[in-house]
């Protein structure tokens, strides 16, 4: 129960950032989920903003709380985007696509003038890699692509280097976007940087869970309250 309302807490402080008028890019997850419920509350009270989802199941929740949403195909940038992470490190760096929505969070959180996360004390780590690293890759090749993963994950010195495609009821996990999602086991990855950019240069790869130097604001929700951390 208190993980829970640590997310609800770190949400609820995330309400400080939106202004009337904002395009805000809606997240993924258990913490956004709270965040959507939150601004639909705001709404029903007089709130203008619109949002931009970031996943089939964002856009079906934001439709219940009443946030009124905008394709994604007509916007050109957006004011706030506001999603949680699996991990965030002291440096703001993060792990995200638990949820298998990472490219989709990913080209939001780009388009956003201003990222802010949400997350509750458990999400915060001194290195990342204990949580699982998702990397979206294509269906075709999957088997070479999570094989050339491997290498780079060896390549990065991270403890761990198994890549595992991920599988629901025997089946791959298919994302929004038709793609497959390879888990890497990293254990932890001391260059987070070189490994993101030897993973983007894998042919196969549509896009990794590393997001790094894009959060700006980092909210950790706790027990009582939250606190807000501007990098």
């Amino acid at each position: 129960m208190s993980a829970d309302v640590a997310k609800i807490n770190a949400a609820a402080a995330a309400l400080d950032f939106v202004e009337d008028g904002m395009l805000l890019g809606l997240g993924t997850g258990s913490t956004a989920a709270h965040f959507v419920r939150l601004l639909g509350a705001r709404v029903h009270k007089g709130l203008k903003v619109r949002g931009v989802a970031t996943s089939e199941a964002t856009d079906k929740l934001a439709r219940e709380a009443g946030v009124p949403l905008v394709p994604v195909d007509r916007v050109g940038a957006l004011d706030l985007a506001v999603d949680g992470a699996d991990e965030v490190d002291g440096d703001f760096r993060l792990i995200k696509g638990g949820g298998a929505a990472l490219l989709r969070e990913k080209i939001i959180a780009c388009a956003a003038s201003h990222f802010l996360v949400i997350a509750d004390e458990t999400k915060m780590v001194a290195r990342l890699g204990a949580f699982p690293l998702p990397v979206e890759v294509t269906p075709f090749g999957f088997t070479l692509t999570a094989q050339r993963i491997y290498d780079a994950l060896k390549a990065h010195g991270c403890k761990g280097t198994q890549a595992s495609l991920r599988e629901r009821d025997g089946k791959p996990v298919v994302t929004d976007g038709g793609n497959y999602v390879i888990d890497c086991k990293c254990e932890a990855i001391p260059d987070a940087e070189g490994l993101a950019d030897a993973l983007k240069r894998i042919i196969g790869v549509v896009e990794h869970g590393l997001f790094i130097d894009m959060a700006r604001t980092v909210i950790v929700g706790k027990a009582k309250g939250a606190d807000v951390r501007e990098r």
